[in-house]
């Protein structure tokens, strides 16, 4: 897993012993993530999210970014009915099928193998949470879809929206990332002011945007 968050050191370690010990599959999954250098949700933002879907209203869920299918199996264990989520990687598409047959999942979990931009656009169902982790430099591009796919009152998560820090301060931005950095700074002041949202920016993992769609 890298671990990419904001925080102090000793925030974390806090926050991350209050979490209770993952078993199973999900936790071989972290132990992969943390050997190969996957990039995965951090601990406490896959808490955060579980409890956004064990508040009861999130049933149906879109993932754009699925990795190794790490946040899609622990949707579904935390009550979402249906996950659909989207991978560009063959190789990590090939690795999350596997998981997801382990996991018994496979009924709930949908994946679709390819690039968003051109998977977004075919999509036609209606989700009460859309969890965004894919290319940060193109939620901006994916925004509209998810827009058309959330229901009204639902949620759209958008994660590592501070990017190491990136986001909110030049004095860390790397040159090879201003392009990055330039685009989430970008979505996030949409994100804001967007007038069929509320939007609450969170210092969590490698930071959180928390939008409910009101109209």
């Amino acid at each position: 897993m890298i671990d990419d968050s904001i925080n102090y050191d000793y925030i974390i370690r806090y926050l991350r012993d209050l979490l209770p010990k993952r078993e199973g599959l999900p936790y071989e999954l972290e132990q992969f993530a943390k050997e190969y250098g996957v990039p995965i949700s951090q601990p406490e933002t896959m808490k955060f999210l579980e409890v956004l879907i064990c508040l009861g209203r999130v049933k149906t869920v879109l993932e754009v970014g699925c990795a190794i299918g790490y946040s899609a199996i622990n949707f579904c264990l935390a009550g979402a009915e249906k996950v659909d989520t989207v991978e560009l990687s063959p190789d990590a598409a090939r690795v999350a099928r596997k998981n997801f047959e382990t996991a018994g999942l496979s009924h709930r979990i949908t994946l679709f193998e390819g690039d968003a931009k051109e998977i977004l656009p075919t999509l036609t169902g209606a989700y009460d949470m859309i969890f965004m982790d894919a290319a940060k430099a193109q939620y901006q591009e994916f925004f509209p879809h998810c827009m058309r796919l959330l229901k009204k009152g639902g949620l759209l998560v958008s994660d590592n929206v501070l990017y190491k820090g990136m986001t909110a301060t030049d004095e860390l931005v790397e040159r090879r990332k201003i392009t990055i950095v330039k685009r989430l700074r970008g979505y996030l002041t949409m994100l804001s002011e967007h007038e069929e949202l509320e939007t609450s920016v969170l210092p969590l993992g490698d930071g959180v945007a928390l939008s409910y769609k009101k109209i």
